[in-house]
């Protein structure tokens, strides 16, 4: 029995293969981040029965103002982070070949946060809020940049980059620090929020704003598949075969920091998502890219939402930001991967 759907046109000009069981475990994530949707909305300070949910979703029902207003906003903006970091840590380890690259680690968020948070203390008020992701990828691209140049010597290796994004992000969370400390209490505190990853005060403007942006970006990683796919077999297979790997190592970079950078604008710095759920797509789907890119868009959704599920529920009347848990998780993820690279880092 063959193990992939084969798709073509008449012509045979186009022609794609589905693996199956990849195929079917992405239904099931499908369904799945469906429904933890539905339990999200039904989750809060106030219990709303999961009968009233879905007939709001389709009709209306007593509890409009609470699940329009406040809590679908907050919801679709988990969807919409987990989703963007999931794919920009995908992008991130495939690209410098380790399984420590993450947007959070290596840096690409920390600039973000320093663009972000100047934003918000020099024009947020003047300057239409649309422009707060235009900041957030700016302040990722720059400090990429510094990064990748700092690591370059004879080339970039995947660990030098790795310690140097982590230096950098320490010296971004000091500027992002010393921005707080010295601005205006009411700043203070929303800087104070959004560094900690709360989906708190999620609002329709802002997600009206992320979903297209997010949509396109990772709908464009698409387009990278082939090339991604044959990178895998190594740079010397790749340049063999007509791929400019340095030009399209470039675009995907930016790809990458493109997805972080919006993806935290608004909803801060929800950590180690980049790091999971990529490794947790992989475990669980044939590794073609295209796969990958829908695995790991889902299972980041579905970790941002648990997380604000719990942070939600776990501690009323107190709602503790995400992504403290999302660190909770990721951070012995990330001890255990350090140690399974250990004989790697003594060389």
């Amino acid at each position: 029995m063959p193990e992939h759907y084969t798709l073509r046109n008449k012509t045979d000009s186009f022609s794609m293969q589905i693996h199956k069981r990849s195929l079917f475990l992405l239904i099931f994530l499908a369904l799945l981040t469906c429904g933890v949707f539905i339990v999200s909305l039904a989750a809060g300070s106030s219990y709303i029965p999961v009968s009233s949910v879905i007939k709001e979703i389709f009709s209306e029902s007593d509890h409009a103002f609470v699940l329009n207003e406040l809590r679908a906003p907050r919801v679709l903006m988990a969807v919409v982070v987990g989703a963007g970091l999931g794919v920009s840590g995908l992008i991130l380890q495939g690209m410098i070949r380790n399984p420590l690259g993450s947007p959070d680690i290596v840096g690409v968020t920390g600039g973000a946060s320093v663009g972000t948070v100047l934003f918000i203390i020099y024009f947020l008020g003047d300057v239409s809020v649309h422009w707060q992701p235009l900041a957030s990828i700016i302040g990722a691209a720059v400090t990429t940049a510094i990064i990748y140049l700092l690591s370059w010597k004879n080339g970039v290796t995947p660990m030098r980059l790795i310690l140097i994004g982590i230096a950098i992000s320490a010296l971004t969370n000091a500027v992002v620090t010393t921005f707080m400390v010295s601005s205006e209490s009411t700043v203070s505190t929303k800087i104070y929020l959004w560094l900690t990853g709360s989906l708190y005060g999620a609002n329709w403007q802002e997600v009206t704003i992320l979903i297209p942006i997010m949509v396109v970006l990772i709908l464009a990683t698409l387009f990278f598949a082939g090339i991604v796919n044959v990178k895998q077999l190594g740079d010397d297979i790749a340049i063999g075969m007509g791929v400019r790997v340095q030009f399209f190592r470039f675009l995907l970079l930016a790809m990458s920091v493109a997805l972080a950078g919006t993806a935290v604008s608004f909803a801060g710095g929800i950590a180690f998502v980049g790091l999971i759920a990529p490794h947790i797509a992989r475990l669980l789907l044939n590794r073609s890219f295209v796969n990958l890119v829908f695995g790991s868009a889902l299972i980041g959704a579905l970790l941002v939402m648990v997380a604000d599920i719990i942070a939600r529920t776990a501690f009323l009347p107190s709602d503790i930001p995400a992504g403290v848990f999302t660190a909770g998780i990721g951070a012995p993820f990330f001890i255990y991967l350090l140690y399974r690279k250990r004989e790697g880092m003594k060389e």
